[in-house]
């Protein structure tokens, strides 16, 4: 019989709060009943409801799984989300991320979200990757766990089969949500659960355990892909921005391939389909030295400089004509179109004690602005200076310029005029210009 122990040795060695995701139907209230059932537990164990609002009984789901938390003696949160999906997103996609985003904005470190998938969801994602065309990472399916936020995602019922979760519910007479939608096929995964997996379960009956620890093996498979990728990538990149030298690619075209999926993974960027790469590949990596080529994936450009290979967002920081003004005391500042400035203490930089007692403005390049460097001989124009150091044009237009009292002191996240600079063992503020999320 399904106990307590499929849960507990799936979790992390430190635990803080732990969340069941619970939507009500029998998978999550078998997992939920598990962990009220044990006593240590119920100061932390909250049941959290995601009210998707995409069917009309939603709000009496969540009713029901007040009242299901109510008689265990459990703690009880509801979240409602838009689930509206983007261009190209299908429904379950769209659910599925703001669902998980939901989630995640709860935790802090050491903190768990529960989740109930077992055997036979682990088959038709297999199932489902396949058909997609997956590779390795793809057919891997659902970890048992995986980051979230800043604590984990926990699948403790992954190698748990339906039948056991169905008898445990049915000899502690539990309640649960039957969702009609289930009964349609209308989506993917409907379809393969009423449809195709029964005629498969004829032949193989065992299915679902085989596949299962295909997956597994696929997880360990990829598992070492990322642990290759990772360590040629420190060989390529290794610059400040994150980029790629391109001449210092590998010469297979497969290993290539794994590289540009690992480098975009890197840069926030959701795993690319194998044509997506292939373009990168043929109309970025492999244009004529003269081009300027670029493309656009996810709302970031993928762009080709000096022979290195950037990725920028698509959307450049808001211009502003005039200047932005740096409230006294705040610690970052935003800029527009997803950039910030954000300062820190340092031991070098813009001596704190000049900045404190000045009027802090942020300014973006108009043409004529030198600088003079610590070390250096005379003033530098910022052309020169970009110039040597290798920014791209487009970046050039876009960097913001900090001006102390009207004076132009810094260059963000490049240089410091030697005016402001602080001396030896004076407390500085280093100001650096970032993108607020993933491009």
């Amino acid at each position: 019989m399904l106990s307590f122990q499929a849960v507990s040795s799936a979790l992390p060695e430190r635990v803080g709060r732990l969340y069941v995701a619970y939507s009500g139907g029998v998978d999550s209230h078998v997992l939920l009943h598990l962990c009220a059932r044990q006593p240590d537990w119920q100061a932390k164990l909250c049941g959290v409801y995601v009210d998707h609002r995409l069917q009309a009984e939603s709000t009496a789901w969540g009713t029901h799984c007040r009242r299901q938390c109510e008689a265990l003696g459990v703690e009880f949160l509801l979240l409602t989300v838009d689930a509206s999906a983007a261009p190209g997103e299908s429904p379950e996609a769209a659910a599925r991320r703001a669902r998980y985003a939901a989630l995640a904005d709860l935790l802090d470190r050491d903190d768990v979200v529960l989740a109930a998938q077992h055997r036979e969801d682990q088959l038709e994602t297999v199932l489902l990757q396949l058909f997609r065309g997956a590779g390795v990472a793809g057919l891997a399916a659902m970890p048992r766990i995986s980051p979230l936020g800043r604590g984990s995602l926990v699948r403790p019922l992954l190698k748990v089969g339906k039948a056991e979760v169905l008898v445990y519910a049915r000899q502690q007479g539990l309640v649960w949500i039957e969702d009609p939608s289930n009964a349609t096929n209308d989506f993917d995964r409907n379809f393969l659960r009423n449809q195709v997996l029964p005629l498969l379960k004829q032949r193989w009956p065992g299915l679902d355990k085989t596949v299962a620890r295909s997956a597994e093996l696929c997880g360990e498979a990829a598992e070492c892909l990322d642990e290759w990728a990772e360590a040629q990538l420190a060989a390529v990149s290794g610059l400040a921005r994150g980029e790629l030298a391109i001449d210092q690619l590998p010469v297979a075209a497969s290993r290539r391939r794994l590289l540009i999926r690992q480098w975009l993974a890197r840069n926030g960027l959701r795993p690319p389909s194998r044509a997506i790469t292939e373009a990168i590949l043929a109309q970025v990596v492999d244009a004529r030295g003269d081009a300027n080529p670029q493309l656009c994936y996810q709302g970031a450009l993928i762009r080709r400089y000096r022979k290195r290979l950037v990725c920028v967002p698509a959307y450049p920081a808001v211009r502003t004509h005039g200047e932005v003004v740096w409230p006294d005391n705040a610690q970052q500042i935003e800029l527009g179109g997803g950039y910030r400035l954000s300062k820190e203490v340092s031991v070098d930089g813009i001596a704190q004690a000049l900045w404190d007692r000045a009027s802090v403005t942020v300014r973006f390049r108009c043409g004529g602005e030198k600088l003079k460097l610590p070390g250096r001989g005379g003033r530098h124009s910022l052309k020169k200076l970009y110039q040597a150091a290798g920014t791209p044009p487009w970046e050039r237009e876009w960097r913001p310029l900090i001006y102390l009292d009207g004076r132009l002191a810094a260059v963000a996240g490049l240089w410091v005029d030697e005016w402001v600079g602080g001396s030896k063992n004076e407390p500085c503020y280093r100001v650096s210009w970032q993108f607020r999320q993933s491009v």
